[in-house]
């Protein structure tokens, strides 16, 4: 039996505006992480113009989710569906953007943790957010 619930489903524009945004921002993100740090390509992956896509995604993805806040989130809160994958997104997602602020603006003595930090919360990111968009077509079959 299909699920006909419209209770915290976002309309279509909003969805792709979310997916493409948190898309962009998760592979601009990897293709930095591959090319700077794993040095995979690092003249391609790891160059300054990536970097600045990555900013530009994050930015964009900071914009998605604000407008998933007043009905998607407060939905999700109330009918407790997939809570652990939201909360973890968003507490992901925060820590995202806070380390994402201290690699600009934190301490040297710090640098190194914080870009380790934010790579592999990323990754964390990436992976809950896959699986929260799977899992939600699953359910809707």
């Amino acid at each position: 039996m299909k699920n006909t619930s419209r209770l915290g489903k976002m309309p279509t524009w909003q969805r792709y505006f979310v997916l493409i945004a948190m898309l962009s921002c998760s592979l601009t993100g990897t293709a930095y992480l591959l090319g700077h740090e794993f040095h995979i390509e690092r003249t391609v992956l790891g160059s300054h113009s990536v970097l600045m896509w990555h900013g530009i995604a994050a930015m964009v993805a900071s914009m998605a989710l604000g407008s998933i806040f007043p009905f998607h989130l407060k939905a999700g809160l109330k009918s407790r569906r997939k809570l652990w994958s939201g909360l973890s997104q968003l507490a992901f997602l925060g820590t995202l953007l806070l380390t994402g602020v201290l690699l600009y603006y934190g301490p040297e003595v710090i640098r190194d943790a914080v870009i380790t930090s934010h790579w592999v919360i990323g990754i964390a990111f990436f992976a809950i957010f896959l699986l929260h968009g799977v899992f939600t077509k699953k359910c809707e079959r």
